[in-house]
């Protein structure tokens, strides 16, 4: 229940201060589908659409609907449409993409990670660790532009841009998906593995490793079973802190290989001043950032039985 009261309590905060930024921008969608309207015109499409209300009426207005899965209208030259229309085919996109680029980072960082241990201070570490700084240093966007420029366009071996659903053809689907998983990984993968690294060098001084290797069990057994999971515990709380990053991550992602996701959706909505809509897509990232942290919290309970007490007084 306490989770849960603060889950409320951060989409309250994050949904009406996005609100209040929101409504410092100028325009509205009014203006933007109606710029050239007589006055009265506008006026009368801002009373329809209640956005002459005060600005707490109308948080007040969009939070209750948003309770009720109503994520509000477009307000477009053509018509009045949805949000919750897009909202739901953009959503699994975007979680698509944070899928696999979490499952590279998975695949990548771990064993590195084990392995740097394991051999630190030798030239496999120092390479490694060498070039985890520089993907550090590397922002998101930039590699992907960069990769979308040498190994898209220059080499052709991966499309730059686009989507195409697993339905309709796996083998497309990947390889349009290819380019934005790995420009959201690679920055994953390198601070992954430096923090696993650390954690498993310390690990591997403890007691119950010597008593391990006294006792003639193999190195593939003591790093994998004995000293890993000990080392994850911090590795599974920056995980679940950084949901936000990679959340930021993939909306920049989106927009740049032109994936319809919700960080296109909301950057599309951004651009056409649908604020209604943009507050919709910040709670429903938020509310996700919540959740998987909590999950992370939940787990990393299960995994380290000796905060148990502490998290449950």
């Amino acid at each position: 229940m306490r989770r849960l009261g603060r889950l409320i309590v951060v989409l309250v905060c994050v949904s009406f201060f996005s609100f209040i930024l929101l409504d410092l921008l100028p325009g509205d969608p009014v203006t933007t589908i109606a710029a050239f309207a007589p006055v009265s015109v506008r006026e009368q499409l801002k009373h329809d659409a209640k956005l002459d209300e005060p600005i707490p009426v109308q948080y007040w207005n969009w939070l209750s609907k948003f309770a009720q899965g109503d994520l509000g209208n477009y307000y477009r030259s053509s018509g009045v449409d949805k949000v919750s229309a897009d909202v739901s085919n953009s959503l699994p996109v975007s979680l698509q993409l944070m899928l696999y680029s979490m499952i590279l980072t998975v695949i990548f960082a771990i064993p590195l990670g084990v392995f740097s241990s394991y051999w630190a201070g030798t030239w496999f570490d120092r390479t490694v660790n060498a070039g985890a700084f520089g993907a550090i240093a590397f922002p998101d966007f930039a590699l992907g532009l960069v990769l979308s420029y040498f190994v898209g366009v220059k080499l052709g071996w991966f499309p730059t841009s686009g989507y195409v659903h697993p339905s309709d053809n796996l083998l497309e689907h990947f390889r349009h998906m290819a380019l934005p998983a790995i420009s959201l990984a690679v920055g994953q993968i390198a601070g992954y593995m430096r923090l696993l690294r650390s954690d498993m060098i310390s690990t591997l001084q403890e007691d119950f490793i010597t008593m391990a290797k006294a006792k003639g069990m193999p190195s593939r057994r003591i790093l994998w079973k004995h000293a890993l999971r000990p080392s994850s515990l911090t590795l599974l709380t920056v995980a679940g802190l950084n949901v936000g990053a990679l959340i930021g991550g993939a909306v920049v992602i989106e927009v740049v290989f032109q994936i319809p996701g919700m960080g296109f959706l909301l950057a599309s909505n951004i651009r056409a001043q649908q604020f209604i809509a943009v507050q919709s897509i910040v709670a429903i990232l938020a509310i996700g950032y919540v959740l998987v942290n909590t999950a992370i919290d939940l787990l990393y309970v299960k995994l380290d039985p000796r905060v148990r007490g502490v998290r449950t007084s």
